[in-house]
């Protein structure tokens, strides 16, 4: 699961990253993208002329929950933030995208929750443990309501969590790194099946996980201080009550 992520880059280290060209308007730091709101997808772009040096690769705000083109009801259609990797290709909803609309979605690290089974969560900030920014496999469709009105739509491919995320949750997202970014993109030349090497686990020394505030709980909150590490409270411990002495009748 992916419901929360961050991106702190400058617009000159993601277009240096991912070899696109410059985006307009630069880019904010976020500390709390939330769905529904936009997010930032590389998707592949028009084929190069002979000999040009422009960038293959293009820029896109999307917004985060994915709707197929063929969602008559948007009110009644549930939010896809997220594609199982495991079964992304089966969906009707995720098909199409997977095949002629494979996405990169920047980011800085994420957020996942600790659940106790108690009612309590702690939330946790997973984040590369060598710094930068990374690359999530998304999805994207272009939706079109009755009026006409076009509006980019996304969602993040998710995976089963490797060993260094388990103890916090099950799962977590499809990372594409860099030298797989060509072939991830390239909805031409590789089919879904070509790519499905790709949408696997993280290694486990990727991520570091620090504990964080629950004041990213709320998405009105959106400042460096989210991710600075916060002190994780004990578990109360209940004390067992000594059983009471009886005494019993001795027969022998």
């Amino acid at each position: 699961m992916c419901g929360r992520f961050v991106l702190t880059q400058t617009a000159a280290q993601i277009e240096a990253l991912f070899a696109i060209m410059p985006i307009e308007g630069g880019l904010a730091p976020r500390y709390n993208i939330a769905p529904t709101q936009p997010i930032l997808m590389i998707a592949a772009g028009y084929r190069r002329e002979p000999g040009s040096n422009l960038p293959d690769r293009r820029a896109e705000l999307v917004r985060w929950g994915l709707l197929p083109s063929w969602v008559k009801d948007v009110k009644a259609f549930p939010l896809l933030i997220n594609a199982r990797s495991e079964t992304v290709a089966d969906k009707n909803a995720f098909r199409a995208a997977l095949r002629h609309r494979r996405t990169l979605v920047p980011a800085s690290g994420f957020y996942e929750w600790k659940r106790d089974g108690k009612g309590r969560s702690q939330p946790y900030f997973l984040k590369p443990r060598h710094g930068g920014a990374l690359a999530f496999a998304g999805l994207m469709e272009t939706f079109i309501d009755p009026n006409g009105s076009e509006m980019d739509t996304g969602a993040i491919l998710t995976t089963s969590a490797n060993e260094t995320l388990a103890p916090i949750h099950d799962r977590m997202p499809v990372v594409i790194h860099e030298q797989d970014f060509a072939e991830w993109l390239d909805c031409v030349g590789n089919e879904p099946r070509d790519v499905a090497h790709l949408m696997r686990p993280a290694e486990p020394d990727l991520f570091e996980a620090i504990p964080v505030s629950d004041r990213v709980n709320k998405v009105a909150n959106d400042d460096p201080a989210l991710v600075h590490p916060a002190l994780v409270a004990p578990e109360p411990v209940v004390e067992k009550k000594p059983k009471p002495k009886t005494d019993q009748l001795k027969l022998f």
